[in-house]
């Protein structure tokens, strides 16, 4: 890690706010959308390193290689060495220097495959331009800082990864500190946790923002994750604006509802980015909230009861905030469902999702030893069959997040019918679970993470009556829904997804009230 205090004011983009940071890394990237001031802030971090000892070269790849360079190649060995060596094996060329009368040096690139050669300046293609310029900025000292803008111009994405490998090996052997400005996720090339140090964000109207230093429970959790952290995922890195759901069915399914939410919801620019998982939701949510980026997530509902989204959601200061702004409004509610000795204490989130699961289990005791021969409505017939076999099929069923999850789904469906089976202190408890658990949405929704209420997104296809989780034959599910969805029109998609798109409409707000 590399100790260099930054003090920086960029009032007309940031307003009265100032960024300060100390700790970056060999390698450091700036990143964010287009106006954000990433050009404007890198080039004020090259004068506050140049002010503290350090030679800086900035690199903006708008021209091709100058006179200057090309010196560089003609009189240093050791860099044309390992350019040769570049051009050969990329590109089966290399390059040799043709002296002028008037003494200048004419760069000839030599194409051995058809023994042709030609002038680079003239006849070669923007990429081997770009990568010859950049190859020789990285090459020519083993000290200083090197600020690139935009490396990824005119550059096919395997240039993008030569190029990135090639500044690896230069920040593990020498003293060389890199900046990149890049709107590329090639560039994103995060090996280590540590790595995140030397990210910074960039944002329209609000300072730029970044990780100082990792916790060990941080660390840990990157270190498992970063491995499996793809060129896709990382997407979120230049836009405040994306949307985390489950499963590529999930990311399917609101990626072609998004056209139809209303254009004054802020969806331009929106992306859906499938994670692989409700843990890997936590993880997401986490390097976002210490980015400083403003993740949404579309969640399933289980993810209420076991997973890293959760433990994440309930540590968030938003949820925490939105609930202490409203325990006078929900205090009758409160000592409706807590003991006095349970009030002493904070409500949180956490105590409020342990209370539903604990209210959710009481109930389901009781309906998993109902007589379903017993009962005519096919609807509760069909509710207590899946939770029946859920019983059966896990051992510890009280501890399921599925069978809690079934539960929560069931009151929420046919709760009003229910209560007729149910011993009056345990149908009092249905109005009570509903209350509660809308009560837990909105918290949650306060940190951006939107759940599913009615499951998961299956519970909201048109073509087929999924009434429980855990679902099967999803992709045979998944592949008609989309077909339903590509045969109507407009109208009729607003009309039968409505719920959807509503979900997705709170999620694209570029702000919310807490």
């Amino acid at each position: 890690m590399i100790h260099v205090q930054t003090k920086i004011k960029i009032p007309f983009l940031w307003g009265r706010t100032v960024f300060c940071k100390k700790h970056w890394e060999k390698l450091n990237l700036i990143v964010g959308p287009n106006g954000s001031g990433k050009t404007i802030l890198s080039q004020e971090l090259g004068e506050q390193f140049l002010k503290q000892g350090y030679d800086v070269d900035f690199l903006k790849l708008d021209r091709d290689a100058s006179d200057d360079d090309l010196q560089i190649l003609k009189t240093n060995e050791k860099i044309r060495s390992k350019i040769e060596d570049v051009l050969s094996n990329m590109f089966a060329k290399s390059i040799r220097f043709e002296e002028k009368s008037d003494g200048t040096f004419v760069p000839i690139v030599v194409n051995k495959t058809w023994n042709l050669e030609y002038d680079l300046k003239d006849r070669e293609c923007h990429g081997l331009k770009g990568i010859l310029k950049l190859l020789i900025a990285l090459y020519q000292r083993e000290d200083g800082v090197l600020i690139v803008d935009e490396p990824e111009l005119h550059l096919h994405p395997q240039f993008q990864l030569f190029f990135m490998n090639e500044i690896r090996k230069v920040t593990d052997n020498t003293n060389r500190i890199i900046f990149l400005i890049t709107h590329s996720p090639f560039f994103i090339d995060l090996r280590f946790p540590k790595d995140l140090i030397g990210v910074v964000v960039c944002h329209i109207n609000r300072a730029p923002t970044y990780i100082e230093e990792l916790t060990h429970e941080d660390y840990e959790l990157f270190r498992k994750f970063l491995p499996r952290f793809n060129t896709y995922h990382k997407q979120f890195f230049f836009s405040d604006n994306q949307i985390f759901v489950e499963g590529y069915t999930d990311q399917q399914i609101f990626a072609k509802l998004l056209p139809f939410i209303d254009g004054a919801k802020g969806s331009a620019g929106t992306g859906i980015i499938d994670v692989g998982g409700k843990d890997e939701l936590g993880v997401f949510f986490k390097v976002c909230s210490l980015l400083g980026t403003d993740c949404r997530i579309i969640s399933d509902l289980d993810s209420l009861f076991q997973s890293k989204l959760r433990e994440m959601v309930c540590s968030d200061p938003r949820c925490k905030g939105w609930l202490e702004k409203q325990y006078e409004r929900q205090l009758p509610f409160y000592q409706d469902i807590f003991s006095k000795k349970e009030l002493a204490h904070e409500i949180t989130l956490e105590l409020l999702i342990r209370k539903l699961e604990k209210m959710l289990v009481q109930v389901g005791n009781i309906l998993v030893e109902f007589d379903v021969t017993m009962i005519l409505e096919e609807d509760v017939c069909a509710f207590l069959e899946k939770l029946q076999y859920l019983s059966e099929k896990h051992e510890n069923v009280d501890a399921i997040d599925t069978f809690k999850t079934v539960i929560l789904q069931g009151i929420m469906k046919i709760g009003d019918e229910l209560s007729y089976f149910l011993p009056l202190p345990i149908a009092e408890l249905l109005p009570r679970i509903k209350n509660l658990s809308n009560l837990i949405f909105a918290a949650i929704e306060a940190a951006r993470v939107y759940v599913l209420p009615e499951g998961c997104i299956e519970h909201y296809y048109t073509q087929n009556n999924i009434l429980y989780m855990p679902i099967s034959g999803k992709d045979r599910l998944f592949h008609t829904e989309l077909e339903h969805i590509a045969s109507i029109d407009a109208s009729q998609i607003r009309n039968e997804y409505a719920n959807l798109i509503s979900i997705l409409e709170k999620s694209c707000l570029r702000s919310i009230s807490i």
